[in-house]
């Protein structure tokens, strides 16, 4: 068995193996972070080896909390584990709910709780490779412009947030600073 994560099989919240949740597409909760310096935010390229949406950009980090762990914990651990990042304490912004298909007979179907880190001064981002092939800062009305024009290149989740999401996660000072 794998990584256990919290799923929910006939309505009660039980450990799920991660494989297996998204297989069957089974309702799991999960964790996402933007981090965000000034206007521009920290977007990551998975890596080739992940094993749905490789390739694609997506937010700063994203996962699934393991069974038992809360959600403000496992987005502080993973911007250490996936970019090796450390000494942000995200925000917690918004709890969403998701289903996409992400390839490769999976589906993502999420309960995700998205945190939002204000970067101040230099941060020092060294990417886990098994995790990230590559890493940018790109301001936001930026990003929504590639994300229109390329959608392909992104993950479905990152594209669902900036549609249905980008107000309560970003808050209205970046959204309404990124149209002027």
């Amino acid at each position: 068995m794998g990584i256990l994560i919290p799923a929910w099989v006939d309505d009660t919240l039980v450990p799920v193996d991660k494989l297996e949740a998204h297989e069957k597409g089974l309702k799991h909760k999960a964790v996402s972070v933007f981090a965000v310096r000034d206007m521009d935010i920290l977007i990551q390229r998975r890596a080739l080896g992940k094993y749905h949406t490789p390739g694609l950009w997506a937010n700063t980090c994203c996962t699934h909390p393991d069974w038992g762990e809360s959600a403000s914990t496992c987005a502080v651990r993973r911007l250490r584990e996936e970019l090796g990042i450390g000494g942000l304490y995200p925000e917690y912004r918004h709890r969403l709910e998701y289903h996409a298909d992400v390839g490769n007979g999976m589906v993502e179907n999420e309960v995700v709780d998205v945190f939002l880190a204000h970067v101040r001064g230099p941060l020092q981002v060294v990417p886990n490779p098994e995790e990230v092939m590559e890493i940018r800062w790109i301001g936001y009305h930026d990003l929504l412009a590639e994300v229109q024009r390329y959608p392909e290149r992104f993950t479905p989740w990152l594209k669902i947030y900036l549609h249905h999401h980008s107000d309560t996660i970003f808050g209205p000072d970046l959204i309404i600073s990124a149209k002027a």
